[in-house]
């Protein structure tokens, strides 16, 4: 395994851990500025309503991340993922959703790879 390849699966475990701690200061450092998220039935998004939306999960975010295949493309990568996870809003009821990400990743001026696009399948389970 080369050293960037290290880097994107380091990154995914980060996006995880921080995400089941609560902590969208760390998810967003992950991300480019220019990040553009894609999931079925609304519009392209970016960091600012990624934010929002990780805001309204509430603090119980629990899963597992599996790549299933990683590309490394000069300054860009891709990752295809299987994901399971569980949020807990507050006061609401678990929802669990499961499925495939599609992510590409661009390694950026300071050396450090972050996540530029997400083409997000997960559904209900």
């Amino acid at each position: 395994m080369t050293d960037d390849e290290s880097a994107i699966r380091q990154v995914v475990e980060t996006w995880m851990a921080a995400s089941r701690k609560g902590d969208l200061e760390t998810v967003l450092s992950l991300m480019t500025d220019d990040v553009i998220f894609m999931v079925p039935a609304k519009e392209p998004f970016g960091k600012a309503a990624l934010a929002a939306v990780f805001k309204g999960m509430g603090e119980k975010i629990d899963g597992s991340s599996e790549i299933v295949e990683l590309k490394l493309l000069g300054d860009w990568a891709y990752i295809r993922n299987r994901i399971d996870m569980t949020a807990t809003p507050p006061g609401g009821e678990p929802v669990r959703r499961s499925g495939y990400t599609l992510t590409l990743l661009r390694k950026e001026g300071d050396g450090r790879w972050r996540l530029a696009r997400d083409a997000n399948l997960l559904a209900s389970a």
